[in-house]
């Protein structure tokens, strides 16, 4: 039986309205969709923009058994998709069994992907450049959003994302990804690369993302070496890395639905 719920999950920066598009899109086809926040993420963007004590407390094995309980409790495995740091959570998941497919979007690093393009750094610098941020949820400017999420973007459009969807970042889970290949043993975002039993997993990217550009996504993707397992990589001309939220976005949704649904 094919799939009928989507599980949307978000990444940093943003809540599960960076979704709220595409939800209305796949409920019009038919499905079930469901964009779980984070644990204490459950109110509002401009209430988390007051008070960030929760997005300070949040931890990324707080996110995943939050997850895993929710796919756990469906009657059918549903498509997976994650966006950004929701990326590399959709990888730990299917790593876990879970999910009919997986589709990540400028998807965050699995721990041993060593590329990290100098816009990259940019990007994470707001967070990075002090270590004082592990303890502390760290927000964007206009101008760091535009160049991290927004920068394919009309200033009027980047501007219109930045008040509608930014909130700040969990700075101990980003300078813990940062280091996690420097840490002994595995970390929190591990996954199996050799896990034969993994559900297939498409890649989506989007050119001129400066956050999680191309060459990491192309990295991620070649890590799995599983035989038998399908694992695919589609770069999207002209976006950034807010691309499930700029304009032909429904491009985007529609052939990430298409693979899906066509692998499962």
């Amino acid at each position: 039986m094919q799939p009928d719920t989507i599980v949307l999950v978000h990444g940093f920066w943003v809540t599960p309205r960076s979704w709220e598009d595409w939800i209305a899109h796949y409920e019009n086809k038919g499905f079930r969709v469901i964009a779980p926040p984070y644990p204490g993420f459950e109110v509002e963007v401009e209430a988390l923009n007051a008070d960030p004590t929760a997005i300070e407390a949040v931890s990324v094995p707080e996110i995943l058994s939050t997850l895993e309980k929710l796919i756990t409790g469906l009657d059918r495995a549903p498509i997976l998709m994650g966006h950004s740091a929701g990326g590399v959570f959709t990888q730990a998941l299917l790593d876990r069994g879970l999910g009919a497919a997986g589709v990540v979007m400028n998807s965050a690093p699995a721990e041993g992907v060593l590329t990290v393009p100098l816009s990259q750094v940019r990007s994470l610098f707001p967070v990075l450049k002090n270590p004082a941020n592990r303890h502390r949820a760290v927000g964007l400017d206009i101008d760091q959003w535009r160049y991290a999420f927004a920068n394919t973007l009309p200033e009027d459009q980047a501007r219109a994302t930045y008040e509608r969807y930014h909130i700040p970042a969990p700075g101990s889970i980003v300078w813990n990804s940062s280091l996690a290949n420097l840490h002994p043993g595995h970390t929190d975002t591990y996954v199996n690369f050799r896990n034969a039993d993994r559900a297939p997993l498409l890649f989506l990217s989007g050119e001129h993302d400066h956050l999680m550009p191309p060459k990491v996504q192309v990295s991620n993707a070649r890590h799995y070496k599983a035989e038998g397992t399908i694992t695919d990589i589609k770069v999207f001309p002209g976006r950034s890395h807010l691309m499930a939220v700029q304009d032909g976005w429904q491009e985007i949704a529609d052939y990430a639905l298409d693979w899906a649904l066509a692998h499962t």
